[in-house]
């Protein structure tokens, strides 16, 4: 399986002006976390690493700071988190079949999450990991008013690993690309596309780290887990 990772993002809600995943996590960055769950995951077989250039001699220095024994290939990142997993898509081994997009930033999924969504995705064309909401969702309208209260027991909220059938992604993409579209992950694409999406039961603890108190749950989980 085929991994790639997104990690051209800012940290600007993190209140940091450079990539937020040289951020340390128990004195590790955090896309090292990321990497060291690939690299832990059997189903993995080759790395590619989406960033932009200003970053890559610090991701290399991770790299340098971290046992990896599997392929690892730096592609140049885009404007958007589309544009990066576009030029991901090319940048992949043309033997690439199938491939697992998983955002650097969720550094505490496990490698078990990583092999079990590769399995399944032998079994379909696209697949997202996702936890039920637990939370009741509001629909606002542009003045603040509620207008809707949908069915929690039909809402996920979606996580990565994403998984894809190489060639109809980036048939998604290339459609998406002419007509326009803006989505915020590639599941959408594949929706869009009217492709099936299945869902892989996620993890609770597959965080986001976005703000500063996410990065201080995330200390806590893995503290937990040793």
């Amino acid at each position: 399986m085929h991994l790639l990772i997104p990690a051209a993002g800012m940290g600007k809600r993190m209140g940091s002006d450079r990539n937020k995943l040289l951020i340390t996590l128990l004195g590790k960055p955090l896309l090292a976390w990321t990497l060291i769950a690939a690299e832990n995951a059997a189903s993995i077989s080759w790395i590619g690493i989406i960033g932009q250039p200003e970053d890559r001699s610090d991701l290399e220095n991770i790299l340098s700071n971290i046992f990896i024994s599997k392929p690892v290939q730096f592609i140049q990142g885009g404007s958007t988190r589309q544009e990066s997993v576009y030029n991901g898509l090319q940048g992949l081994p043309d033997a690439a079949e199938r491939v697992l997009i998983h955002d650097g930033a969720r550094c505490l999924a496990t490698p078990d999450l990583l092999d079990r969504c590769a399995a399944i995705l032998a079994t379909c064309p696209g697949l997202i990991a996702a936890v039920t909401v637990k939370d009741t969702i509001k629909v606002v309208d542009n003045t603040g008013i509620v207008v809707d209260t949908p069915d929690r027991s039909n809402l996920w909220a979606a996580q990565t690993p994403q998984g894809f059938e190489v060639k109809l992604l980036k048939a998604c993409h290339d459609k998406g690309r002419d007509l326009g579209w803006e989505v915020t992950d590639d599941a959408a694409l594949f929706e869009k596309c009217s492709l099936p999406v299945t869902i892989v039961p996620g993890e609770e603890t597959n965080l986001k780290i976005t703000t500063p108190v996410d990065l201080a749950i995330a200390e806590f989980i893995l503290k937990s887990r040793e």
